[in-house]
């Protein structure tokens, strides 16, 4: 009982639960964290931020970053106070990782940097990098790895407080109530789009993951402890899968977070190559297309912003033909086949945590005690279920409550996303470049482009058109 209390794990759990507790009276129109400062995609500094929720659009952006920011403090703060951190070094220290992380995410969300094609027109903007909001998380990796390497004696300083493993877990505890309400949601959906998207998610579990923790065994010789994060964030969803899965088996933060990092970046070379491919080749099987994007582009952000542009780039070239599909169909499938890989992601955390205790930390001719085994198992899991099966069953419970619920479960998130910026900052900051070489992040990269473009996309493909072949949406005026 008294690990409960002194152990990082366990308390990423009761932060991630007190989290969600208090975002949950939003689904009932009471707004407990509706000035929590949330970013936008921005040209103008003075709309890079501001309150959550609309009932607080009057609010002062300024006041709504610092309570964010007593907020979060409030809350690791408290963690930190009873696991007996030395208070008089986290909180300064914390202050500063804090306003470099959300700085760093306020820039990843300049427009230039973050915007989707699909969105452009509406900023006017004739370009952009198109890395979606989650550029954030590699400014605040570049500017932990610049302090690291260049003010090592700053880094130090920082270092009570640079928890990248308990801000990991914490966000992931918090990712289960979203997942939950996503699942609730995607139950709503026609029937047959549901049954192909649950089916293709063997395909991302079963295929992908092996043939890719493979190559990275047997051919780069990459240790396990490298070659399963690598394997979850290539073929499963980026970020969330690779972090969860790094934390399940317990490898050190950083090997998740180099993960995360390529996966963001080879994210948007699939969101420019892969939506005009499905309009030159498969626009004749528009639910094929929109289904290849769903599994082939690996952050949801991406996702979702290929589907978008998948939906208007074959919408346009069947219109030129005569035919006028109903918008959103595509764009749907999209969504309903990531957010079923999606919650999937602790199922699989909890396999390979099983298999870590069980078998690959386990030494031969020795038994594992059932106690050794409850402390070795990651706690962050048991939050992440916990919420995710609590949300999902009251939303399914009281279909009616489903907005309010996502509308809570949106503040708990961004909490999340803050939660992960930190981690991404204070990967860095621990982070050696020479170390980092060692460690073979350029092979890294080669087992990454080898993956995707030696099999992931065209298996992606191939099931795509196994499940959605013949598959139409309906068209206007219902012919």
């Amino acid at each position: 009982m008294r690990s409960w209390l002194s152990n990082e794990d366990w308390w990423a759990v009761w932060l991630g639960l007190l989290v969600v507790l208090l975002a949950l009276p939003a689904a009932s129109g009471y707004d407990l964290l509706g000035w929590l400062a949330a970013p936008g995609i921005w040209l103008d500094p003075a709309k890079a931020v501001g309150p959550i929720s609309k009932s607080f659009a009057g609010f002062p952006k300024v006041a709504s970053v610092l309570l964010t920011y007593a907020a979060v403090l409030g809350l690791v703060g408290l963690g930190a106070s009873v696991q007996r951190l030395d208070l008089r070094r986290f909180v300064p220290g914390f202050t500063v990782i804090f306003g470099i992380s959300y700085l760093s995410w306020l820039i990843g969300h300049y427009a230039y940097i973050a915007q989707t094609p699909d969105k452009r027109a509406a900023m006017g903007l004739s370009w952009s990098l198109g890395l979606t909001g989650e550029a954030g998380y590699i400014v605040a990796l570049l500017a932990g790895l610049a302090i690291g390497n260049v003010l090592p004696g700053l880094a130090g300083w920082l270092k009570e407080a640079a928890r990248p493993e308990w801000y990991i877990k914490t966000a992931i505890v918090i990712l289960g109530a979203s997942l939950g309400i996503k699942a609730a949601a995607a139950s709503g959906l026609v029937s047959a789009i549901m049954f192909r998207g649950l089916a293709a998610i063997i395909e991302a579990y079963l295929i992908y993951w092996a043939l890719v923790y493979f190559l990275a065994r047997k051919y780069f010789k990459f240790s396990r402890e490298w070659a399963a994060p690598l394997a979850s964030g290539i073929s499963i969803c980026g970020v969330s899968a690779a972090i969860t899965t790094g934390a399940a088996i317990r490898a050190r933060p950083v090997v998740p977070i180099m993960v995360s990092s390529l996966v963001v970046i080879f994210s948007v070379i699939e969101l420019l190559v892969l939506p005009f491919a499905a309009q030159a080749f498969l626009a004749h099987e528009p639910m094929v297309a929109a289904a290849w994007m769903g599994l082939a582009v690996k952050t949801d952000g991406a996702a979702v912003a290929s589907g978008a542009i998948t939906d208007a780039l074959i919408r346009g070239k069947a219109a030129g033909a005569g035919l006028a599909y109903e918008p959103g169909w595509m764009l749907t499938t999209t969504t309903t086949v990531k957010v079923f890989i999606d919650v999937f992601i602790g199922i699989w955390a909890l396999v390979l945590a099983a298999v870590w205790v069980y078998g690959i930390e386990k030494k031969p001719g020795q038994t594992l005690p059932i106690r050794a085994i409850a402390e070795r198992f990651p706690k962050f899991v048991l939050g992440y279920f916990f919420l995710f099966l609590a949300l999902l069953g009251a939303a399914l419970a009281r279909p009616d409550a489903l907005d309010g619920l996502k509308a809570a479960t949106a503040q708990s998130d961004l909490l999340r996303s803050l939660f992960f910026v930190l981690t991404f900052f204070t990967i860095g900051l621990g982070a050696n470049f020479k170390r980092l070489r060692a460690e073979g992040v350029g092979r890294l990269a080669l087992v990454y482009v080898i993956s995707l473009f030696g099999f992931i996309i065209w298996i992606g493909l191939a099931i795509s058109w196994l499940f959605f072949h013949g598959v139409h949406p309906p068209t206007l005026g219902g012919s």
